[in-house]
């Protein structure tokens, strides 16, 4: 699944003749490629599409994981940024955090 922020890669154009150099680079590309197909990083999304056997109606469910394994414990930990780099001007106008002093609640800058 793409995360929307790997780009397929511009592959190098095979010579006329092959050369182990050639195959060596391609290869190295699409390692490269994959790599980052299998590793999307902290964002996860999916989206799951449901048709009603009956009505024909589609369903879409989608959602976002915004969290880490934590290496220590092996359990999954909100990577969220908090109320502290909102309130030190680290985050953007749009940018989603969860405030920790309310509770937890998620919250998007507005301005």
């Amino acid at each position: 699944m793409s995360t929307g922020t790997t780009k397929a890669p511009a592959l190098p154009l095979a010579p006329v003749q092959y050369t182990q150099a050639y195959q060596d680079q391609l290869n190295t590309v699409l390692r490269l490629y994959f790599s980052q197909l299998d590793n999307p990083g902290v964002i996860a999304g999916s989206t799951q599409r449901v048709t009603d056997p009956i009505s024909s109606v589609v369903t879409v469910t989608a959602a976002l994981n915004f969290s880490l394994v934590d290496p220590l414990t092996g359990a999954r930990v909100v990577s969220f940024p908090t109320e502290v780099e909102e309130a030190a001007g680290k985050l953007k106008i749009g940018d989603v955090y969860y405030d920790t002093s309310a509770g937890n609640v998620l919250k998007i800058k507005v301005t």
